[in-house]
């Protein structure tokens, strides 16, 4: 078994094991107390408490999930019956329904890949022939909204700026406005759309950058917003450049939606 689909068993059928094992652990007291259904005594919510949790547990496989055989498991090992699987049956099985799961999401992340590499290659195509709008030799794309009149950075120089960065149908995922305060980082330290961008721009400018996903986060995307070969999107204020040896040191919070990803 790979170490993804043993992290996702692990995470989704064995925590899910293991609150019906904390269900058949519990003393049921009160039970005849109240109707079938009703939410009246501790062992009622405490019982409806670890269903809703199963479920949550289990939404990832629901497809996967009998519920009346669920329902069967729990009653044999509440009663002590001899099981109808045994230790090794069922760890076959909950791996295997695992790995189908990891192969469902792979080949969803790969239609995703796909989707977002076609409509991001339509969006700059489409941008490259707007007025004011340049492509450089990389493919990076950028559009002045105000010049500048200061100093231009390099790659090893700090640079503080504002920015805010935009999927191609208007998603913010991370805006230093929204936060209150810019961001000083190595400039070198951050995705190649930028580290090239801003040095196109001299300090009080503020450029749109639009960022093909080779020049961003790729094929692996970045957090739960930035899917796979997804096109970018920011607007960047540069406010200042600090050179010197002090621009060399790390700096205290790098842009997020910026930063290189990391590499295995």
């Amino acid at each position: 078994m790979t170490n993804a689909s043993s992290r996702y068993s692990r995470v989704v059928l064995v925590s899910a094991a293991a609150l019906i094992i904390a269900a058949c652990n519990k003393p049921a007291e009160n039970k005849d107390a109240g109707k079938p259904g009703d939410l009246t005594t501790d062992a009622q919510k405490f019982s409806y408490s670890v269903g809703a949790n199963i479920g949550k547990q289990l939404q990832q496989v629901k497809d996967e999930v009998d519920t009346k055989s669920l329902e069967q498991g729990l009653e044999d090992s509440f009663s002590g019956a001899q099981l109808k699987l045994d230790d090794k049956a069922r760890e076959e099985v909950m791996r295997s329904v695992a790995m189908k799961m990891q192969q469902k999401q792979a080949e969803e992340r790969e239609k995703l890949a796909q989707k977002n590499k076609d409509e991001g290659d339509k969006f700059l195509a489409d941008n490259a022939k707007k007025p004011g709008v340049k492509t450089t030799a990389s493919g990076l794309q950028y559009e002045v909204i105000t010049e500048g009149n200061g100093p231009s950075p390099t790659a090893q120089d700090k640079v503080t700026v504002n920015y805010k960065g935009t999927l191609l149908d208007g998603t913010v995922f991370d805006s230093s406005y929204d936060r209150g305060q810019p961001v000083t980082f190595p400039l070198g330290s951050v995705i190649p759309g930028w580290t090239e961008g801003l040095q196109l721009m001299k300090t009080g400018a503020k450029y749109k950058l639009y960022i093909p996903s080779s020049l961003a986060y790729g094929e692996r995307g970045a957090g739960p917003k930035i899917g796979p070969n997804a096109t970018l999107t920011f607007e960047v204020e540069l406010i200042s450049v600090e050179k010197g040896e002090e621009a060399a040191k790390p700096a205290a919070a790098p842009a997020p939606a910026a930063a290189k990803p990391k590499t295995k």
